[in-house]
């Protein structure tokens, strides 16, 4: 997984997890390894602790985003 992918990846299962995962994740099964991800994630970022934090985030989806 690359910086960028592991960078909007750890964005997206942050905001999941603030909301009610039953609405998403149907299966309760799923949801320690949603947040085991998310932890991992958490402690292989330092950029999660940077002041420009979502300019970061942003730039990693711009690069991830297929070109039209």
């Amino acid at each position: 997984m690359t910086s960028d992918e592991a960078l909007v990846l750890s964005h997206w299962l942050e905001k999941l997890q603030m909301t009610d995962l039953s609405r998403v994740v149907d299966d309760p099964a799923v949801w320690a390894p949603i947040h085991r991800i998310a932890g991992t994630l958490d402690e292989a970022l330092p950029e999660l602790f940077e002041p420009d934090y979502d300019q970061r985030v942003e730039a990693a989806r711009q690069r991830l985003r297929p070109e039209d």
